[in-house]
């Protein structure tokens, strides 16, 4: 108040002079923050006598813990000092794949050879896989939708599965150089017999009218699933579609561990997430239609189906049935990569 009542003018208009106010806790006590980055310190985890090592350590709980070691500390502060010293709240991150197969890359470096030869000789490449089974109800779904405030749609307090109307299993194929998707949802069981008939319905509704001079059909998946690379039923249900389409089904795993590098997992399911975040799926047709919607600008189009056919989960395949298949393995992993030809006399 003396700067400003006696009028003196400062450069660049000012009122104050530089270095005014409450000096920062930092300089005025640096014990503080030195004890408040010990206690946000990774090696407290080794520590099983640390007051917070099973809290969550809030802004909150680390202002009790820094009052209950002698320091008058809002917790309004502590967030403030922690943004000071660099540190911000931050999720977990999905990074960490395990061991990895010492021929990860060259499976990576095949699979992309394969499927650039197919879509250069004008042949399909679809990358396939199941998305995360939702159950068909008034049940929460993640996410948020614009509507009127104050009025959120209201859901079941508990997702029990006995409640659901049904269940859906969208499955899906990703024509990659079309950029385009098609998901058939199964009611039943995710099956190799889904997987398979989802290919086909693909086939004969978009395929084949995009690639009517096709000789052979790209098929990337991953390991497990329906679609597994050790399931026998997979192999003689492609062994049908080869038979029935007349085309060379030419199949690459993604190595273990690996299925989100598959194409389908980020050019076509986090878009139909995105579509119906916040959205109950109250219904098959609110499912159908979601999914059927979704759209990007790169111009990914979408069609949907219901599935409501019978799956059964256990399908015995006889050792005569696997060896029936006309399969031809790949010498590089040939668990792995592998074709399946239309049987002699089709």
């Amino acid at each position: 108040m003396r700067e400003i009542e006696s009028g003196e003018r400062l450069e660049g208009g000012r009122v104050r002079r530089h270095g005014g106010g409450r000096k920062p806790i930092g300089e005025t006590d640096p014990e503080l923050v030195v004890a408040l980055e010990r206690l946000v310190a990774e090696d407290c985890r080794g520590d099983p006598m640390q007051v917070l090592l099973w809290t969550s350590k809030s802004v909150r709980n680390l202002a009790v813990e820094l009052r209950e070691l002698g320091f008058e500390v809002h917790f309004t502060t502590v967030a403030h000092v922690l943004r000071s010293l660099g540190y911000s709240l931050q999720s977990n991150r999905k990074s960490l794949e395990g061991s990895q197969h010492p021929d990860r890359d060259r499976q990576f470096r095949l699979i992309n050879e394969r499927v650039c030869a197919a879509i250069a000789a004008g042949e399909p490449a679809i990358s396939i896989d199941t998305k995360k089974k939702e159950l068909v109800g008034e049940f929460a779904n993640t996410g948020r939708e614009w509507r009127a405030k104050g009025d959120p749609l209201k859901v079941s307090t508990h997702d029990f599965p006995s409640q659901a109307v049904g269940k859906a299993i969208p499955y899906g194929v990703y024509d990659i150089s079309a950029n385009e998707g098609f998901v058939n949802v199964g009611i039943t069981a995710e099956t190799a017999q889904l997987a398979v008939a989802s290919i086909r319905a693909w086939w004969q509704d978009l395929g084949q009218e995009r690639y009517p001079a096709a000789r052979a059909l790209q098929i990337t998946a991953d390991c497990g699933g329906g679609n597994g690379n050790r399931i026998r039923l997979w192999k003689t249900e492609l062994q049908k579609l080869a038979d029935d389409t007349g085309l060379t089904i030419r199949v690459c795993h993604f190595p273990p561990g690996t299925s989100k590098w598959n194409k389908i997992e980020h050019r076509l399911f986090c878009y139909i997430s995105q579509t119906w975040r916040g959205r109950p799926l109250v219904s098959y047709q609110v499912i159908i239609n979601s999914i059927a919607a979704t759209t990007t600008s790169s111009g990914l189009k979408v069609f949907a189906r219901l599935d409501q056919r019978d799956y059964p989960k256990k399908v015995d395949v006889t050792d005569a049935e696997l060896a029936a298949v006309n399969i031809a393995l790949d010498p590089f992993h040939p668990e792995w990569n592998y074709g399946i030809t239309p049987s002699p006399d089709r």
